[in-house]
């Protein structure tokens, strides 16, 4: 029951980024890590989708599962630009 819980919590706190910059983190095993920003696009009662530029600049969708995020296979946090320095 408690995982049910969780799991509404992830749904609302990604149907809250709707629109919004995200920076993804994803463990593909064996130490392999993945760093990903883009867009949330669509919320469906068991999967999101997210518009990632590749390293080639080409724009494509993925999906993740909201279990995902619940196993910590995926960490997902609203991207913040980092302050430009201004020369003086």
């Amino acid at each position: 029951m408690a995982q049910s819980k969780e799991l509404d919590q992830i749904k609302k706190n990604i149907e809250d980024m709707l629109g919004a910059k995200v920076r993804l983190k994803t463990n593909k095993g064996r130490k392999k890590i993945s760093v990903k920003t883009g867009i949330v696009e669509h919320t469906y009662p068991s999967i999101f989708t997210v518009r990632v530029k590749d390293k080639y600049e080409k724009e494509r969708t993925v999906s993740y599962a909201y279990t995902d995020i619940l196993i910590r296979n995926v960490q997902i946090t609203l991207f913040e630009e980092e302050p430009k320095i201004q020369a003086c």
